[in-house]
C-alpha cells in the first residue's frame, strides 16, 4: 500500500470504524440533507411541471393561440379559415370536469370533430396532436352528432358504448363513451367532445375558448410576419400570442415558489455542513499526536491535508449514496404537499411522474461530496499546519478561540449591517437574491457571535447551575467552556436550525394570523354557494343564472351577491378578472385598504364607472399605485380603467382586478355568477334558509355546494395548513439533522475525555454524577442553542416577512407572535438533545479506569 494510503487507512479510516455510532451519524446527517435537497428537485418538477400536461400534449404543435377574456367570438375562425393562407385553424373549449364517484377533475376539451372526420391527412399533418392520439378516421359523423357523446382516456377503464357520469359547471352529465386513447397512466387524460357539444354543456354559445393556428410547413415567410397578418384580422379584445405562453406565464409565476422551496431544503446541507466540520475538527484534535508522529516520520502537509480531506470525502460519498434514494422515497410524499400548494395558489395541477435521472444523481452526489469537503477544509488545513513540535499542544486551539472571541464579535457586527442594507435592495428578475444573501450574512454573523455568547452565558450562569442542580451541572458548564471551539460549532449548528425553524415559525404563524383576520372583514355573508366540484385557483365554473335569479326570492333571504370570475392575461402574468353586485344597498361591503380608506368610501367609486380595484399582489407585480390607468381587453376592445384602490388580498398570488358587476357585463354580457354570497334577513333561521336553498337547487337540478361563514373561514384554514406542510417538513428534518449531530459530537466529546473522565472516578464521582455531568453538558447545549436560535430566528422572520415574502408574492404580512408554536418548539428541541446525550452518557459509565488513565 503506497505512503498516502496508507497513513490514510491507519490515521482515518481505522479510527471511523471503531467508533461505528459516531460515523453512522454522521454519514446519516449528511444522507438526509442531500435526500431534502434531492426531493425537493424531484418533487418540485414533477409537482409544477405537469400544470399543463393534458391540454398542451393534445395540442400538438402549434405556432399561435388567439384568447381573450370570456372567450373568443366563434366567427372568428370562419373569418381566419377565408383568408388565403395554408395555415391549420383549431377552434377548442376548454374546461374541467369532474367524474362521478371520483374527487379527480379532468381537463375537457371540445373540439371540432366534425372537421376531423372529414380531413384528408397528408404527410406533413402528421405532427397533429388529435390525429397522433386518435387516428386518422376515428371519429365518425354519426358519434360525433350523437348528444352527450365522449372520448376519454384508457386510464378510466371504461370501454366504448358506456356511460359516464360527469360533473360540468353546476350540473349533471350522462355521456356516453364513443373511444378511447392511450393516456400515459392518466397523466394527459382528458375527456374530449365536440365542440358544439362542449358549447352546449359549457354554457358557451357563440364563443371558443382558444383558437390555434398552424402555419404552414417550410414557409419561407418570417414568424412576426404571420404575426402581423394575424393580428390584422383580430378584434380589438383578442390576444395573440405564441402557442403555449400561457404554459411559460405559469411556468414564471410558479419559478419563485419553487426557488423559496429548494432554498430552504438547502438548510439541512447548511446544518450538516457545521456537522462535517465539527467531525472533522474532533478528528484533528484528537489525533494530534499522531499527526506530530506521522509528522516527526516524513509525512509531508500535503499527505495530511489530502489524508483529512479523504475522510471527509468518505463521509460525504457514503452520505450522498445513502441520500440518493431516500431522496426518491421522500419525493413520493413531499410532491403530494407540493402539488396541494400548487393547485391552491397557483394553476390547476396533477403531479407528474417523479424521474431520478442520471443529472439527479449526480448532482446530489456532487452537492454531498461539495458540502462535506468545503466543511472539512479548514480543520483539515489546521491539521497540515501542525508542527511535529506542537503535536501534544492539544489547548492551542482553544486558547486562539478565546482570545480572539471579541473580534469575531466585530465580524458578526459587519455582517449584521452588510445583511440589513441588502434587505433594502430590489428583487433581481422578480426573485429575492438580496434577501436570501441577507439571511446567510445573519447566519454567518450568528456563527461568529456564537463564542463570545457561549462564554459570557457559561461565565454568568454557572453558579446558577450549581446552586439548582448541583457540583455536575457546574463541571457540565465549565467543560463546555473550556472546550468553547468545539461548543461553539455545536451551538451554531443547533442555533441555526432553531433559528430556521423560530424564523419560518413566526412567518408562517403571522400569515396564518393575517389571513384569519382577513377572512373576517373578507366574508360578511351568511352562506357562500359555488359549484360543486374541486376548486382551484385558475377555475372558474358558473351557477345557471336562473337559479341565481330565483335565490333572492327565496324566504329568509335578504341579499345575494354574485361573483363573476374569468382569467386574464395582464401584461404577459396570468390574473384574475371579476365582478360583484354593487349597487344594492341591502349587501354590506367591508374591504380592507392599502390607503386606509373604508370600503363604503372606496366602492361607490365603481358603480357604474370604468373604475376598479386590485389586489395588493397584483399592484406589487405590475407596479401600479392608486390612481394609475390599465388597460383591459374586453368585449371586442381595449377599454381603460382608472385604479380607484388598492386592497389586502391572500386568496391567490396570481393577481385579481374587480370591477362592478354591471360595468363587466357591458363588455362580457354573460350573467351566469361563479360564486354567489347569500344574506340571511335578521331574525330568519339559518338552518332552514340552508334548507330552501337545497330543495331549490333539487328542483333545479343544479349541482352546488353550499357553505357557512364558519365553515369557509375553517376550510380556508386547512388548505393554508396543508399549503405550508411541506415547509415545516423541510424544519423538522434540519433539526432532527443538528440533533443526531449533537448526539455524535457529544459521544466524540466523552470519547475523548475518557482520561478526564477516569480520574473523577478515581476522586470518587459514580456513576449517577458522571451520567448526570454528560445530560447537563447536553442540556446546556440545548439551552444555548434555543436561546441563541430563537433570538436570530426573530431577526431572520423579519427578513422573510417584510423582504422574501414581499418580493416573492407581493402579500403584506402583519407580524404577530405565534407565542405557543414558539415555547412547543424549542422546548421539543431541548428534550430532544437531552435525550441525544444519552447513549454517551452510557459509554462514559462504562469506562475502566484503570485503562483509560494508563491509555499512553
Amino acid at each position: 500500500m503506497s505512503g498516502p494510503l496508507n497513513l490514510f487507512w491507519r490515521l482515518m479510516v481505522k479510527p471511523l470504524g471503531d467508533e461505528p455510532v459516531r460515523a453512522t451519524l454522521t454519514i446519516a446527517a449528511v444522507a438526509l440533507g442531500v435526500a431534502v435537497v434531492l426531493a425537493m428537485d424531484l418533487a418540485g418538477r414533477a409537482a409544477t411541471g405537469s400544470f399543463h400536461s393534458s391540454l398542451e400534449t393534445l395540442s400538438g404543435q402549434q405556432d399561435f393561440e388567439i384568447t381573450a377574456a370570456g372567450g373568443v367570438p366563434e366567427e372568428l375562425v370562419g373569418k381566419l379559415v377565408a383568408l388565403p393562407y395554408d395555415w391549420k385553424i383549431t377552434p377548442r373549449m376548454e374546461s374541467y370536469a369532474l367524474v362521478a364517484n371520483s374527487k379527480r377533475a379532468f381537463p375537457l376539451l371540445g373540439l371540432d370533430l366534425v372537421a376531423e372526420t372529414s380531413r384528408t391527412w397528408s404527410p406533413e399533418m402528421q405532427s397533429n396532436a388529435t390525429h397522433e392520439t386518435f387516428g386518422a378516421n376515428r371519429f365518425s359523423i354519426e358519434d360525433v352528432t350523437r348528444p352527450y357523446s365522449v372520448w376519454i382516456g384508457q386510464s378510466l377503464n371504461k370501454h366504448s358504448g358506456d356511460t359516464l357520469q360527469l360533473l360540468i359547471n353546476d350540473r349533471d352529465f350522462t355521456c356516453t363513451v364513443r373511444g378511447t386513447y392511450p393516456d400515459d397512466s392518466g397523466a394527459t387524460s382528458a375527456i374530449l367532445m365536440d365542440i358544439a357539444a362542449a358549447q352546449a354543456v359549457l354554457g358557451r354559445a357563440g364563443r371558443v375558448d382558444r383558437i390555434l393556428i398552424r402555419l404552414p410547413p417550410g414557409t419561407d415567410t418570417s414568424l412576426h410576419e404571420w404575426q402581423r397578418r394575424v393580428q390584422q384580422a383580430l378584434p380589438g379584445d383578442a390576444q395573440l400570442r405564441v402557442a403555449g405562453a400561457s404554459t411559460d406565464e405559469n411556468r414564471k409565476m410558479l419559478a419563485a415558489f419553487s426557488w423559496n422551496l429548494r432554498l430552504l431544503s438547502y438548510i439541512a446541507l447548511i446544518v450538516g455542513a457545521f456537522l462535517i466540520y465539527n467531525t472533522i475538527s474532533v478528528s484533528v484534535v484528537r489525533r494530534r499526536a499522531e499527526i506530530g508522529i506521522v509528522r516527526a516520520l516524513g509525512a509531508t502537509r500535503s499527505q495530511v491535508l489530502l489524508a483529512f480531506l479523504l475522510e471527509a470525502a468518505v463521509i460525504g460519498g457514503a452520505g450522498a449514496l445513502l441520500g440518493v434514494p431516500l431522496g426518491r422515497f421522500m419525493a413520493a410524499s413531499a410532491v403530494e404537499l407540493m402539488g396541494n400548494t400548487v393547485n391552491a395558489l397557483y394553476v390547476s395541477s396533477r403531479p407528474g411522474e417523479i424521474t431520478l435521472g442520471a443529472v439527479s444523481v449526480v448532482l446530489a452526489l456532487f452537492t454531498g461530496l461539495f458540502v462535506t469537503l468545503v466543511s472539512a477544509w479548514s480543520p483539515a488545513r489546521e491539521a497540515a499546519s501542525i508542527a511535529p513540535a506542537e503535536a501534544m499542544a492539544r489547548g492551542r486551539r482553544e486558547y486562539s478561540v478565546r482570545v480572539n472571541k471579541m473580534f469575531a464579535l466585530w465580524i458578526a457586527a459587519a455582517f449584521a449591517v452588510a445583511a440589513v442594507a441588502l434587505s433594502g435592495l430590489p428583487p433581481v428578475s422578480g426573485k429575492p437574491v438580496f434577501g436570501y444573501c441577507a439571511v446567510l450574512l445573519l447566519v454567518a454573523a450568528g456563527v461568529f457571535a456564537t463564542p463570545a455568547f457561549a462564554e459570557i452565558s457559561m461565565r454568568v450562569s454557572s453558579r446558577i447551575f450549581l446552586k439548582l442542580l448541583g457540583v455536575e451541572a457546574l463541571l457540565a458548564s465549565r467543560s463546555l467552556a473550556g472546550s468553547l471551539r468545539r461548543t461553539s460549532v455545536l451551538v451554531s449548528a443547533l442555533c441555526t436550525a432553531v433559528a430556521m425553524m423560530a424564523a419560518v415559525g413566526i412567518m408562517v404563524g403571522s400569515f396564518r394570523q393575517t389571513v384569519v383576520l382577513w377572512m373576517t372583514t373578507e366574508l360578511p355573508a351568511d352562506l357562500y354557494l359555488r359549484p360543486a366540484g374541486n376548486p382551484a385557483t385558475d377555475q372558474h365554473p358558473t351557477i345557471s343564472p336562473g337559479f341565481a335569479e330565483g335565490l333572492a326570492k327565496l324566504p329568509g333571504v335578504r341579499a345575494i351577491q354574485r361573483l363573476r370570475a374569468y382569467e386574464i392575461s395582464y401584461e404577459g402574468k396570468p390574473a384574475t378578472l371579476a365582478s360583484v353586485d354593487l349597487d344594492d344597498p341591502r349587501i354590506e361591503h367591508s374591504s380592507d385598504f392599502l390607503s386606509g380608506r373604508s370600503a363604503e368610501t372606496v366602492l361607490p367609486e365603481l358603480r357604474g364607472a370604468n373604475a376598479v380595484i386590485v389586489s395588493e399582489p397584483f399592484s406589487y407585480k405590475h407596479h401600479l399605485r392608486r390612481g394609475d390607468m390599465i388597460q383591459i381587453a374586453l368585449g371586442g376592445s381595449r377599454a381603460a380603467f382608472h385604479i380607484a384602490d388598492i386592497y389586502y388580498d391572500y386568496a391567490s398570488e396570481r393577481g385579481m382586478v374587480l370591477m362592478d358587476r354591471n360595468v363587466l357585463l357591458k363588455y362580457l354580457p354573460d350573467p351566469a355568477p361563479s360564486n354567489i354570497a347569500v344574506f340571511i334577513s335578521s331574525g330568519a333561521d339559518p338552518a332552514k334558509v340552508r334548507a330552501e336553498i337545497e330543495r331549490a337547487a333539487a328542483v333545479a337540478n343544479v349541482r352546488i355546494l353550499i357553505f357557512a361563514n364558519s365553515d369557509l373561514r375553517q376550510q380556508a384554514v386547512e388548505i393554508f395548513d396543508r399549503t405550508f406542510a411541506i415547509t415545516y417538513a423541510l424544519e423538522a428534518i434540519a433539526v432532527f439533522v443538528a440533533i443526531m449531530g449533537v448526539a455524535g459530537a457529544m459521544l466524540a466529546l466523552v470519547i475523548d475525555r475518557r482520561r478526564e473522565l477516569g480520574l473523577l472516578r478515581y476522586l470518587g464521582a459514580s456513576s449517577h454524577q458522571l451520567r448526570k455531568m454528560i445530560l447537563a453538558e447536553a442540556g446546556l447545549l440545548g439551552l444555548l442553542s434555543n436561546i441563541a436560535g430563537l433570538f436570530l430566528g426573530i431577526f431572520l422572520s423579519l427578513i422573510l416577512i417584510f423582504v422574501i415574502n414581499k418580493q416573492s408574492f407581493g402579500w403584506t404580512i402583519r407580524l404577530h407572535w405565534p407565542i405557543a408554536i414558539l415555547l412547543g418548539g424549542i422546548s421539543l428541541i431541548w428534550l430532544a438533545t437531552l435525550l441525544a446525550g444519552c447513549y454517551p452518557a452510557r459509554i462514559a459509565v462504562r469506562f475502566n479506569p484503570v485503562e483509560v488513565i494508563h491509555e499512553d
